[in-house]
């Protein structure tokens, strides 16, 4: 079995580099929140830096009336195997304290920078370590005293304020309570014992400590509290006799001070059958032994805690991105990575996977057939207008028999109107793949560590979908022009075959008078009845038309822009990529900062976790 030092030793240094990583706080209980730690606790001036710094056996905390401990002392001792005792904190890590006055120092100008020179309190804690031969492995937690009134200068909440910080340490299941009461106040009163019985009501997490036992009037004594009659807990009571203020104004020594506190209880006629269970070092031993037993108890939770942080640690590696190779090759073997999980959330935004490329299809099924509803067909093709364009088509010599001419200018003015819609549909379907493309840019996690490589996808598959979208009004104005270019003659040849019919069931007086309207228009060609029917026969074709195009612009669209983008969206970003040196692709992968120093303070946290671990497999069981 491992000895009480060693697992002792060893969860002190675990919360110590919890401590440095920051690890002791966040979303569910963390690995300092495990592992058991005991806060000092008691009313103001209830000697409370006086038994700490007996424990520590040194004179480092702060002294003075009021609240002098106003912001809580994470202070974790570390037993060494000799050389020079130093503390360090937290806020000052490079830096070795060896003289504690200048400790005593540090920590009044550490409180001062968060609280300001007032009374104010704050919950931001001052971590401290210690090291030295004369301590034991500990962590202790010093809060400011509870206090019952509010003194000048301290918002009237002060008191309220001290009890909830308090209270936020000790509620915890892992908390080790010290409460520490003076033997000059009824221990009925103590505020330390009346907080500790609201959260601790088994008193299983409880320790007493009586001070000032030298300063009680003469005939009285604390033997009722001491053994347990005035008050029980679970755990022994613990007297101790902290330096006198003659003492500390003579800067009297702690390890005499020390002395002086046994000498006192053996001598003592009332606390001489106790004193081999009495005084500062006996209580640092037995919270030492208390914190074994409890460390023994919760290891298998501790472990369980660990490996489940282990793993959510990893899948979070796994979500930002491993660290890449330094070497070319696996520099654009993850270039390549990073594209493919690019392309592939594009692919399926556009094949419906994910939403968006039904934006595509919004743009044939509405947007076109909307705006080919809106072309003047109307306006181009009235009377007067078809009379104008024949006339012109027909120069000095009129038309025999049809107005050929005539018909192929209106025809080809007709069809001019369709390139708009045409060209704005191959513009619609540009700005949804532009979009779609910094979605998918945006969805790609892998991406998000390297901001350079990003934009340099953006620019290359943006650069892409503008060289579609050039090929795809080039195709798109071909099928315009496709249709100008040649007619359709069996449609006009129909028509010249088909005499115009009234609609509905003609009597013989209508057939009559139709032909005879007929035969007035070869008489007359310029009549409104004859511009009419040129007029309707244009539209006719025009709506044939107008039909195929509607048809053909989707297909190709989607063949230039929505096809090629869907199989070839990166490839010459591939081919250039390719050709580049081991330098410009390290250029592309330079990762945001912010998410790189995620990346160490995880992998840091990664590398605690495995060696805590461990080190309590090895320690705990062997």
């Amino acid at each position: 079995m491992a000895t009480l030092e060693s697992l002792i030793g060893l969860v002190n240094r675990i919360q110590r580099a919890c401590t440095i990583l920051g690890d002791h706080g966040g979303e569910g209980m963390s690995l300092w929140e495990a592992l058991p730690t005991v806060a000092v606790v008691g009313g103001q001036s209830s000697g409370k830096s006086s038994v700490l710094e007996s424990v520590v056996g040194r004179d480092f905390l702060p002294r003075g009336s009021g609240i002098v401990t106003r912001r809580p002392l994470v202070l974790q001792l570390h037993k060494t195997d000799g050389g020079a005792e130093y503390a360090e904190f937290l806020h000052a890590p490079k830096k070795k304290f060896p003289e504690f006055a200048a400790v005593r120092q540090e920590i009044a100008d550490e409180t001062d920078r968060i609280t300001g020179k007032s009374k104010q309190i704050s919950n931001v804690p001052i971590h401290l370590s210690i090291f030295s031969p004369n301590v034991v492995d500990l962590t202790l937690i010093d809060l400011p005293g509870l206090t019952k009134v509010a003194v000048e200068g301290q918002p009237e909440s002060i008191v309220e304020d001290i009890e909830m910080m308090v209270r936020s340490y000790v509620e915890k299941p892992n908390c080790i309570i010290l409460a520490i009461s003076p033997a000059n106040q009824d221990i009925a009163t103590s505020d330390a014992i009346k907080l500790a019985r609201e959260v601790d009501p088994s008193g299983e997490r409880t320790f007493g400590v009586i001070t000032k036992l030298d300063l009680m009037d003469q005939g009285t004594n604390a033997l009722d509290v001491l053994e347990g009659r005035s008050y029980k807990l679970q755990h022994p009571w613990v007297g101790v006799v902290n330096r006198s203020q003659a003492d500390i104004n003579k800067s009297v020594d702690m390890m005499a001070a020390r002395r002086k506190e046994l000498e006192y209880f053996e001598s003592s006629p009332e606390y001489g059958h106790l004193a081999h269970k009495m005084g500062a070092e006996y209580l640092a031993k037995l919270l030492s032994k208390h914190l074994e037993t409890v460390i023994r108890q919760r290891i298998p939770s501790i472990i369980a805690l660990i490996n489940k942080t282990i793993d959510e640690l990893n899948a979070e590696l796994d979500r930002i991105g491993r660290p890449i190779g330094v070497d070319g090759g696996a520099q654009l073997y993850t270039i390549l990575e990073m594209c493919r999980a690019f392309d592939r959330i594009f692919r399926e935004h556009l094949e419906g996977g994910r939403p968006g490329g039904d934006r595509i299809y919004g743009v044939f099924d509405h947007q076109l057939p909307s705006a080919l509803k809106k072309l003047p067909f109307d306006r181009h093709l009235s009377t007067s207008n078809v009379k104008k364009v024949i006339s012109e088509a027909d120069g000095y010599q009129p038309h025999l028999i049809a107005p050929e001419q005539g018909y192929r200018r209106l025809i080809d003015g007709s069809l001019g109107f369709f390139k708009g819609p045409a060209e704005a549909s191959v513009d619609a379907v540009h700005v949804i793949l532009k979009e779609l493309v910094r979605k998918s840019l945006a969805e790609t996690q892998e991406l998000k560590r390297f901001p350079s490589l990003q934009s340099d996808i953006a620019a290359a598959a943006n650069d892409a979908l503008d060289r579609f979208r050039d090929e795809s009004r080039k195709t798109v104005s071909r099928l315009v022009e496709m249709e100008s270019s040649y007619l359709t003659v069996e449609f006009f040849r129909k028509l010249q075959t088909e005499p115009e019919k009234l609609p509905g069931n003609q009597t013989p007086a209508q057939e009559k008078a139709q032909a005879q309207a007929q035969a007035a228009s070869n008489v007359d060609r310029y009549s409104d009845n004859h511009l009419r029917r040129i007029g309707s026969n244009v539209s006719a074709y025009i709506n044939m038309v107008c039909e195929t195009l509607r048809n053909t612009i989707p297909k190709a669209v989607v063949f230039c822009q929505v096809r090629e983008a869907r199989k070839s969206l990166l490839n010459q970003f591939y081919s250039q990529i390719g050709r580049r040196e081991k330098e410009e692709l390290g250029k592309m992968l330079d990762e945001d900062p912010a998410l790189m120093g995620k990346r160490e303070t995880i992998a840091k946290r990664l590398e605690l976790y495995k060696s805590a671990r461990d080190e309590i497999d090895a320690v705990a069981w062997k």
